[in-house]
């Protein structure tokens, strides 16, 4: 079964040590002019979510969303969530890890697409 948000083994190790460090964290898909498209991480419930929101998944165990006018725009790709060196935005948890979260990203096939639908 295909999913709309999956990780690198190296974000997926990162989301672990966050999660021992903070708790259960969740992810919520930037799309703001500060930050552009980097993916913000956040202690659990510290986001307030609204009926915009729509969750595409989970990756390491923490919800991961993103508001419904941007899934528009990314429908047709997975998100695929890795780690580079370097800050981030200033308000995601990894920041002070000296890493940032990067969403990387590919086009669905037909068939994936249909079996989403």
């Amino acid at each position: 079964m295909v999913e709309r948000v999956t990780a690198t083994n190296d974000a997926l190790e990162l989301i672990d040590r966050l999660k021992e460090k903070h708790g259960p964290i969740m992810f919520h898909q930037s799309g703001g002019c500060c930050d552009g498209s980097s993916p913000m991480c956040y202690p659990e419930g510290d986001l307030i979510l609204g009926n915009a929101d729509f969750l595409l998944g989970e990756i390491g165990g923490a919800k991961f969303y993103m508001h419904k006018s941007q899934f528009e725009y990314w429908k047709h790709t997975q998100l695929i969530i890795d780690v580079v060196e370097g800050r981030g935005g200033m308000f995601s948890l990894e920041g002070v890890e000296g890493k940032r979260f990067l969403t990387r990203s590919r086009a669905f096939t037909h068939e994936e697409l249909a079996s989403l639908s």
